[in-house]
């Protein structure tokens, strides 16, 4: 759900801090606020509902799942395949210039087949239901390129349709994995830099319960939805849009396998693990000769926090639900 992504952000200023990232300051729009006998759910596209807590709940039958950690167990299924498949649907103009390019299509397809199994993405291996635990592995299952079948101005049912469409040009149907729509910085969809940087949901699709998201460029929306300018694996300098992308993607692909028909793994604000850790990345270094960052990134200090697939990465931290829960690098 909420985006990093997800999570609104009308940026009134950046905040350079010693050791940290250009973290984004925002002036969240006021959450609904709730009553007795209700409770708040992640509504699918950033946002929280208020809906009335049932007379009698179900409690988890079968294994034991860890609670009491900051985050509540809703009763819902997580995903647990060995390696869950990411299917990437890149829409828009891919062979531009800027981030719009093939090199950021590398890239992000890199970071995914690198990131199954780092101690950061096991941090998600701390959320199960009642047969079992999220493994912590993911990887690239699929990606094809959709050029602008729903046009430059998306909505909320344009994106099903490329997502069905996808479904019959190249993509599996497949109820385990996570598809995401990213979209090149001409494209714009209602909300993204006003509302949220991406979002995630499910829907019924070809009879199936297909698990969707959205991430859009954040060179749209520097200001709102970008860490910092210039990236630790931007091509040149001020075009931090590849290494926004991947920070807004990780934090929705979490929330997808951990809470993936959103009924799994959020708080009594409706927040999922990566909405509680939005936009806060914890320890950072700095760019600089000897690091794994372009020269772009080495001659802007560019700030990262993750090392592994042979590059740095700048990526937001996740909630660790063990001890005691909070927001960690690593499990």
């Amino acid at each position: 759900m909420k985006s990093i992504s997800g999570k609104v952000r009308y940026a009134l200023t950046f905040l350079f801090v010693i050791l940290a990232a250009n973290l984004l300051l925002a002036q969240k729009v006021r959450e609904p606020q709730t009553n007795p006998g209700e409770r708040m759910v992640p509504n699918g596209d950033g946002s929280a509902v208020v809906v009335p807590v049932p007379e009698e709940e179900a409690g988890p039958v079968g294994l034991a799942v860890v609670t009491g950690n900051g985050i509540n167990y809703n009763g819902g299924p997580v995903l647990k395949s060995s390696s869950v498949p990411i299917y990437l649907i890149w829409y828009g103009n891919w062979n531009g210039t800027g981030s719009n390019t093939q090199a950021t299509v590398t890239l992000v397809e890199h970071y995914l087949n690198s990131l199954g199994g780092t101690p950061y993405e096991l941090i998600n291996s701390t959320y199960g239901d009642t047969t079992g635990n999220v493994s912590g592995g993911v990887h690239v299952g699929g990606a094809i390129f959709d050029t602008g079948s729903q046009g430059t101005r998306l909505t909320n049912s344009r994106l099903t349709s490329i997502v069905t469409r996808s479904l019959s040009n190249g993509l599996p149907t497949d109820a385990n994995g996570v598809y995401m729509v990213l979209t090149s910085s001409n494209v714009s969809e209602q909300g993204f830099c006003t509302s949220f940087c991406g979002f995630h949901t499910h829907q019924t699709i070809n009879s199936t319960d297909i698990k969707w998201g959205f991430v859009g460029n954040p060179d749209r929306c520097p200001s709102g939805c970008e860490i910092q300018t210039t990236g630790p694996n931007s091509p040149s300098a001020n075009v931090g849009g590849a290494d926004g992308l991947i920070n807004v993607l990780t934090h929705e692909q979490e929330e997808a396998i951990s809470d993936p028909d959103l009924n799994a793994w959020f708080d009594s604000s409706g927040q999922e693990n990566a909405d509680k850790c939005n936009f806060n990345f914890g320890t950072t270094s700095t760019c600089a000769a000897g690091s794994l960052c372009t020269a772009a990134g080495n001659t802007a200090r560019a700030k990262f926090n993750q090392t592994f697939g042979t590059n740095d990465w700048m990526i937001q931290q996740n909630w660790e639900n063990a001890a005691g829960g909070k927001c960690v690098q690593h499990k």
